[in-house]
């Protein structure tokens, strides 16, 4: 049994690694400030003895005893990384400093999460890891674009200088349970809008393609990246390369929930990324990783989860 830190375990992927975790019977310190994440997410786990909660800002530095650090603090949805620019981008950086310091003195292996957004509005398709970007560095997603490559910057460095076994995951678009109902992504927008019969707002004409992993297969495939003996700190892009088009999400999401809303198109927000779509061959080759859930089955799960998160917030 190790004793594994998750920062940001209180948020939507987080949640889901620490059950996965204390499920192997492991120890797992959750750490969030609550900046954008909900105690309610995590109360199901407060029922294991081997979890802990530490109410902590990871931009000021921690001192703690663990085997493993994943590094998860950070806002991820443009809404909420857009709110206050300043500390995302202190989250992203001083954050990432704070963690690998930890780790180095502790000499236990981290993973840190990073992020598609790394990639900008990419001119290569579909991305692989050797892909430099295509970002613009004083737009409004720069305090979490550009953060998150100095993070990655931040990794290497210590690997280099530190010998520190880091490895770097590229997080694609990610879904499941846990979202927050205001959390701002496609996803959880379209399933909340649906249910509610408001209208689904698509931005632009709705031919921007992205590529949605279900919360389950990407924790699977983080843990067994943290795991891989090597020293290697990648990165690794984690995302499922199946692409859809936000009207054909929409239209999905419709359907599914039965609803009778309508579809209206707004502005395309300032460096909206046209097309994202991993190239998960190092993944395959790595750790024989390959996401199993389609869009489909993960999106009846989340609707379930959403229907009883809403007739909740109603009845209180």
């Amino acid at each position: 049994m190790a004793s594994i830190l998750i920062t940001g375990g209180a948020g939507f992927i987080g949640s889901h690694l620490a059950h996965h975790l204390l499920e192997q019977g492991h120890h797992v310190i959750c750490l969030d400030n609550y900046f954008t994440s909900s105690r309610k997410t995590i109360l199901p786990l407060m029922n294991y003895d081997n979890f802990e909660v530490l109410r902590h800002d990871i931009t000021q530095p921690l001192i703690i005893e663990v085997d493993q650090i994943y590094n998860l603090a950070c806002p991820a949805s443009p809404k909420h990384y857009q709110f206050d620019p300043v500390q995302t981008i202190k989250t992203c950086v001083m954050g990432a400093i704070n963690v690998l310091e930890l780790a180095n003195r502790l000499n236990v292996p981290v993973l840190h999460a990073s992020t598609s957004e790394v990639y900008g509005d990419p001119k290569v398709h579909p991305q692989p890891e050797s892909y430099w970007g295509h970002v613009n560095p004083i737009g409004l997603r720069s305090c979490y674009d550009e953060g998150k490559r100095c993070a990655e910057t931040l990794c290497y460095d210590f690997h280099r200088q530190y010998l520190l076994d880091v490895k770097i995951a590229r997080i694609f678009n990610t879904y499941g349970p846990h979202m927050a109902v205001d959390d701002g992504r496609v996803i959880s927008n379209f399933i909340v809008q649906a249910l509610r019969g408001d209208p689904l707002t698509i931005y632009g004409d709705g031919s921007q393609t992205r590529s949605f992993c279900f919360v389950k297969d990407l924790v699977k495939g983080l843990v067994a990246w943290m795991n891989k003996g090597t020293p290697n700190p990648g990165p690794i892009n984690f995302g499922n390369p199946e692409e859809r088009n936000m009207l054909q999400v929409a239209q999905t999401i419709l359907k599914l929930t039965h609803s009778s809303s309508k579809i209206e198109h707004h502005p395309l927000p300032e460096n909206d990324p046209k097309r994202r779509r991993p190239d998960i061959t190092m993944a395959k080759n790595e750790i024989d990783w390959t996401p199993m859930v389609s869009l489909e089955e993960g999106l009846i799960e989340t609707i379930s989860y959403f229907k009883r998160v809403l007739n909740y917030t109603q009845k209180s």
